[in-house]
């Protein structure tokens, strides 16, 4: 009692985020927007344990404006895609761009595709899945159906069978973290390469990360009202994979 304890705490860090000459696969831009192809492996914004290195680094040293709603982590960021998953992503270039394509992104009205291969075959050609994802109860960094969870829902199609994978489309009605890994793994057909949610079942050699591609993204266009739609085929990665899987 009547001790004096003497505690350091030292000055917080500003995270400061720097243009980075960063190469980027640009499928369209205008005054408003960038419409880009994230490869596998890119995280989208600085975070812990990325502060560099990311697509806001490459997005800053190409775009000279990018909208500040995101603050100055996240410049010009409307959505994500996770890091190890490929595929189209779009930045905004102004507040009046970023505010129309997050109001899309909050009603649900982007079209929004993506190609997986799966670990088993799925029976039925095609199917709904409508279960509601939030955090993991013990496990926090993951996510998982969950009762209570926020509304979340995948439509899926069987796009090619092999001998014991799935080439699959999923189409997203919501777009929760991690919802097609979540939905799919809930479904009892977790990603390909996605060992956070389909552990040793989903080890691959060929990927470094779950087969995942967003290959379509459409839009109505925040200046013109023109609906745009981009579409991009999978990465080499995992079309060699599904090649070698169609031999088995």
């Amino acid at each position: 009692e009547g001790d004096t304890i003497e505690i350091d705490i030292p000055e917080p860090k500003i995270l400061e985020v720097n243009p980075q000459d960063i190469a980027l696969d640009i499928l369209y831009e205008d005054d408003d927007l960038i419409v880009v192809n994230k490869p596998r492996g890119l995280v989208v914004h600085p975070a812990a344990g990325n502060h560099d290195g990311t697509l806001v680094n490459a997005l800053m040293w190409h775009c000279t404006n990018l909208s500040g709603i995101g603050g100055i982590i996240r410049p010009g960021i409307v959505h994500r895609i996770d890091k190890d998953t490929s595929g189209i992503i779009v930045a905004a270039k102004n507040d009046r761009a970023h505010l129309s394509l997050a109001a899309q992104f909050k009603q649900h009205s982007i079209t929004r595709v993506y190609l997986a291969i799966v670990v088993g075959i799925p029976p039925a050609d095609s199917g709904t899945i409508n279960a509601p994802i939030g955090r993991h109860p013990s496990e926090r960094k993951k996510m998982a159906v969950v009762p209570g969870g926020r509304n979340a829902v995948t439509h899926y199609r069987v796009l090619e069978r092999f001998q014991h994978n799935a080439l699959m489309e999923a189409r997203l009605e919501t777009g929760r973290t991690h919802q097609i890994r979540v939905h799919m793994t809930h479904l009892g057909y977790p990603l390909l390469g996605d060992i956070v949610y389909g552990k040793a079942r989903s080890r691959c050699a060929m990927l470094s990360g779950q087969a995942l591609h967003a290959s379509v993204l459409g839009f109505v266009h925040p200046g013109s009202g023109q609906y745009l739609e981009f579409t991009v085929p999978m990465p080499a990665d995992m079309q060699e994979l599904a090649a070698k899987l169609r031999l088995e």
